[in-house]
């Protein structure tokens, strides 16, 4: 019997020396949520993939470790923001919207992000204030009436389909500008600038684009 059991220990741990036998069992694998979905709610999404590569100088690379999301102008409480401050520091929504191109394309897809009227309410808009700037990080910008985010639920969005904006989609921030053309959407937001100057025009509407923007208009003009 002694010799029995100590072939049989001289044969496990040969095993155990052979490429392949009888190796640990592995732990379960935790499974990971999808890097983007397809559909919400039983109704198919855009891909990411399916936007056309149309900012003024190609897709920008924001370096997040430095960056500040600056809340200026008239305001009483002007505030810098970093990226993390952002995404953990208010409430999230998320919304199925339709970014409609003036080139005729759209995508539907699933933002997710904080409601811009949050961002607003902790700097404290001053009364003479009528209008929002939004300026990116490729020198872009483009203005609403400050009425606007009131009266609809916009979003400041962080993430595409359950998927963190990518740097040509417009990371670390996009305007989910509904009822907007697209050149409303701005992407790579570093600063949001309240004024008084309801004439103050943007890139394209400084170039004949409508000035509101809002679809079912003519965008030009």
């Amino acid at each position: 019997m002694q010799k029995a059991a100590f072939f049989a220990l001289v044969l496990f741990a040969a095993a155990l020396a052979m490429p392949g036998c009888l190796t640990q069992q592995a732990a379960p694998a935790t499974p990971l949520g999808p890097a983007q979905v397809h559909e919400y709610q039983g109704k198919p999404l855009s891909s990411v993939d399916d936007f056309r590569e149309n900012s003024i100088a190609g897709p920008q690379h924001v370096n997040i470790s430095n960056y500040q999301l600056e809340i200026s102008g008239l305001v009483e409480k002007p505030a810098n923001y970093s990226y993390s401050q952002v995404v953990d520091g208010f409430a999230h929504y998320e919304k199925v919207v339709t970014l409609n191109c003036v080139e005729g394309w759209s995508a539907t897809i699933l933002w997710k992000g904080v409601l811009a009227r949050d961002l607003f309410a902790k700097s404290a808009p001053k009364k003479e204030a009528n209008t929002v700037i939004f300026h990116a990080y490729d020198g872009y910008t483009t203005s609403f009436p400050l009425e606007y985010f009131y009266s609809n639920d916009i979003i400041v969005a962080y993430e595409m389909n359950n998927a963190t904006l990518l740097p040509q989609r417009g990371f670390p921030f996009q305007l989910v500008a509904e009822s907007k053309w697209g050149y409303k959407w701005i992407k790579w937001i570093t600063k949001i600038e309240f004024s008084d100057d309801e004439n103050y025009r943007g890139y394209w509407e400084s170039r004949g684009y409508s000035n509101s923007g809002n679809l079912g208009e003519n965008f030009y003009g």
